[in-house]
C-alpha cells in the first residue's frame, strides 16, 4: 500500500467519523433539550463543552477507537437526562448541579457575605451594573447574581424605567421583593423566615384564592405590593377550567 492510498483511507474514514459524530451530537443536542444548548447554569455549561469535545475528538482522531468514543458521548448526553429528570423530582438535587441564586445587594447596601460567596468583586459588580444602564451601586435596592452567572437587578423606587402606569403615580417603596414561597408544592421556609411570615399567613392567602391544600400548588410568590401570586399544578388548572 502506497502513502496515496493511506491518505484515501484515512480521508475516507475522517469523513465517516465526522458524519456520524455530528448527527448522533445533533440528535443528542435536541433529546437533551433547550436547557442544555441555552447553557443556562454551570453545569449545563460544562456538560454541553464536554460533549462536544468528545464528539470533536471522535471526529479528528483517528488514534481513538471510533465505538468507544460514541459510547462515551452517548452515555454521557444519557447522565445529563437522567440528572435534570432527578433535579425535577428533587430540589437538593437541584441545587446541588445548579446552586442558589445570590444576594449581593438588599436594602441598597452591599452584602460582603454574599459577595465572598459569589466570588464577585466590586469591579465585577459595577460592570454587570452597567451592563444594565445603572451607573451608580446607590441607584439599586436589590442585586442578585443567578446561577447562570447573570446579575438580576431591582433599582430603587422611582428610578425604574417609566410606563403609561407611572405617569403621575405616587413614588411607594415595595413592601417586599418578589420571593418564592412555595416551591414543588412545598413551602420555602428559608424564604418564609426572611421576609417575616408564618405559614398560617401562607395558608389564609390560599384559603382566599379558593385553594385549601399545599399541594394543589406548583408555584406561589409574594408581590411587591404583599399581595400571592398562585400558580397550581397542571391538574388543578383543567378541573377550574370551564
Amino acid at each position: 500500500m502506497n502513502l496515496d492510498e493511506m491518505w484515501e483511507l484515512d480521508f475516507w474514514e475522517m469523513m465517516l467519523r465526522t458524519t456520524i459524530s455530528f448527527f448522533v451530537l445533533l440528535i443528542l443536542a435536541r433529546l437533551m433539550g433547550k436547557k442544555q444548548i441555552s447553557q443556562l447554569t454551570f453545569f449545563h455549561y460544562a456538560t454541553g463543552i464536554t460533549i462536544g469535545s468528545i464528539a470533536a475528538d471522535i471526529a479528528g482522531e483517528s488514534e481513538t477507537p471510533f465505538l468507544n468514543g460514541l459510547i462515551a458521548m452517548i452515555w454521557w448526553a444519557l447522565l445529563t437526562i437522567l440528572m435534570n429528570y432527578i433535579s425535577l423530582k428533587s430540589k437538593k438535587i437541584r441545587v446541588l448541579l445548579d446552586d442558589q441564586p445570590t444576594i449581593v445587594m438588599h436594602g441598597g447596601k452591599l452584602l460582603e457575605k454574599g459577595m465572598k460567596k459569589a466570588r464577585l468583586d466590586l469591579n465585577e459588580l459595577n460592570m454587570m451594573l452597567r451592563e444594565q444602564g445603572v451607573f451608580s451601586i446607590k441607584d439599586v435596592d436589590y442585586a442578585i447574581l443567578e446561577t447562570n452567572g447573570n446579575l438580576s437587578i431591582l433599582k430603587k423606587a422611582g428610578l425604574e424605567p417609566a410606563t403609561k402606569k407611572d405617569v403621575n403615580a405616587p413614588i411607594t417603596q415595595p413592601k417586599y421583593i418578589p420571593t418564592e414561597i412555595i416551591s414543588d408544592s412545598k413551602i420555602v421556609q428559608k424564604n418564609l423566615k426572611e421576609l417575616g411570615l408564618t405559614e398560617e399567613w401562607v395558608y389564609e392567602q390560599l384559603k382566599k384564592q379558593g385553594i385549601g391544600r399545599i399541594e394543589q400548588v406548583y408555584y406561589a410568590e409574594i408581590q411587591a405590593d404583599g399581595s400571592l401570586h398562585v400558580d397550581t399544578l397542571a391538574a388543578e388548572k383543567k378541573e377550574k377550567a370551564p
